[in-house]
């Protein structure tokens, strides 16, 4: 697995931490990476992106909030509402990141660590957000399409 996805699966995992108990003390903080342990590089990366989705939550909880028909935000799991909340942030905040690769990328950490419908659930609500923030960019084929 690459840094970058191990940077983005630790972000998912902070998130849903901070989801659970609210804002870390810098201890706090400090003890999450020292049991995920990961390397620095890779802690780098999955801090820079969870602070990013905590600065723009509101922003991005906004557009994933609309898609989800019948369905409040509060309701998903807490791993799938955070894998599309760093992914709608890639998709914004992150334009040298091509759209295809951060879909990809939430769909296999959906897949890894959702449960059984996580990924294509994750797939549906992205492909929808991502059309409507990166209109020109291509698209990634249904997953019965590969």
């Amino acid at each position: 697995m690459g840094k970058r996805r191990e940077g983005r699966e630790a972000a998912v995992q902070f998130l849903f931490a901070h989801d659970l108990h609210g804002e870390h003390t810098p201890e706090e903080q400090e003890a999450f990476w020292e049991i995920h342990s990961a390397k620095p590089s890779v802690r780098e990366h999955a801090e820079t992106l969870a602070r990013g989705v905590l600065a723009h939550r509101e922003e991005i909880d906004a557009l994933i909030a609309p898609v989800l028909k019948n369905f409040r935000l509060e309701r998903l799991a807490h791993v799938d509402r955070n894998i599309l909340r760093l992914a709608v942030h890639e998709l914004l905040h992150l334009p040298e990141v091509p759209a295809p690769v951060i879909l990809n990328e939430a769909i296999e950490i959906a897949k890894s660590l959702g449960a059984g419908e996580s990924g294509g659930f994750v797939n549906g609500i992205l492909d929808q957000i991502a059309r409507s923030t990166r209109p020109d960019a291509p698209r990634r084929k249904p997953a019965d399409q590969d």
